[in-house]
């Protein structure tokens, strides 16, 4: 069994269909490469965001919850997540903020890297790293931002967490990440050498005995679960078998259309979910056209007319290149 190569997607919930499409696609430069509905509640859209053709890696997708409570960060969640930018882009990044109206956190060094922070308009915790563009990551020539300066798949993520150990046993033991480092109470572990988005961040936010338990408050904003990538449906199932031997809860495989799925839940509480990569989002659209329209699973298209009646239009605006 290899070790996990790194991240595949992140998954994050959003109030707002317009104003959530506006910021990833229009603000941050992402594709638009999918909407469909969440296939466990298909009243619901789910937003796919990547690079040109949705690498496993560079994908950030949300479920679209209407007028859900704002979420509280917390301990027990992924809390922040970061993408790739060139090395030298955060004075463009910080000058186009400023010219969005997005509010941006001080630069910060971490392991010898700039990282520029902000909140999405859900609250959710984005990261800039100037990290250099990754090879893996397709740049999406049509996009808002200039090449020499674009998001290019993701860096890492960052967890909160009370204990750090049995966490660390589970990335290391059975998921083949090596611990590389600490920094303060950042504890980092990378899975394949060089791969993309392979990082992951450990924060230790140990809850003291007379403080109340810093836990957070699920809603708008925060981020469901992180899914990382396998590349078939054999070695999915490898992992399966191994996770469940060493006392996981796995669920049975789920087709998500684009991808295959199981999930079950690391020792702090944050869902985790194994995904293969393929086939991937050019299996019902073109690569020209992804994301352009509402693709639905066959289960789910005698009901198509129901669920589009219930689901707010979007639109996609005309991008004008970032200075």
């Amino acid at each position: 069994m290899n070790p996990i190569q790194g991240l595949h997607h992140v998954t994050a919930v959003t109030r707002d269909a317009q104003v959530n499409v506006d910021f990833y696609r229009n603000v941050l430069g992402q594709r638009f490469v999918k909407r469909t509905v969440n296939f466990d509640s298909p009243d619901s859209y789910h937003f796919y965001f990547a690079d040109e053709a949705g690498t496993p890696g560079s994908v950030l997708t949300f479920f679209v919850w209407q007028n859900v409570k704002r979420g509280t960060r917390g301990n027990g969640e992924t809390a922040a997540v970061a993408y790739n930018i060139p090395s030298g882009s955060i004075g463009f990044w910080h000058d186009y903020f400023s010219g969005k109206g997005v509010t941006v956190h001080p630069v910060e060094q971490r392991f010898g890297m700039e990282v520029l922070s902000f909140d999405d308009p859900d609250g959710m915790g984005v990261e800039l790293v100037a990290s250099g563009a990754s090879p893996e990551s397709q740049f999406w020539e049509t996009g808002p931002i200039p090449q020499g300066h674009a998001l290019s798949g993701f860096h890492s993520v960052t967890l909160w967490l009370v204990e750090i150990e049995p966490t660390a046993d589970l990335l290391i033991n059975q998921m083949g990440y090596t611990f590389v480092g600490r920094e303060g109470n950042r504890h980092r572990f990378t899975g394949g050498s060089g791969s993309l988005a392979n990082t992951l961040d450990i924060l230790h936010r140990p809850v003291q005995p007379e403080d109340l338990p810093d836990q957070a408050v699920f809603g708008a904003g925060s981020i469901h679960h992180i899914a990382f990538r396998v590349p078939t449906d054999d070695e999915q199932l490898e992992y399966q078998s191994a996770l469940r031997a060493a006392g996981y809860g796995v669920t049975p495989v789920r087709d998500r259309s684009y991808f295959h799925s199981i999930y079950y839940r690391e020792p702090g509480g944050v869902l985790f979910e194994i995904a293969t990569e393929g086939p991937g989002f050019a299996i019902d659209e073109s690569i020209d056209s992804l994301g352009e329209s509402l693709k639905l699973p066959k289960w789910l298209e005698p009901t198509r007319s129901a669920i589009e009646e219930n689901l707010p239009p979007i639109s996609l605006q005309s991008i004008e290149k970032g200075k």
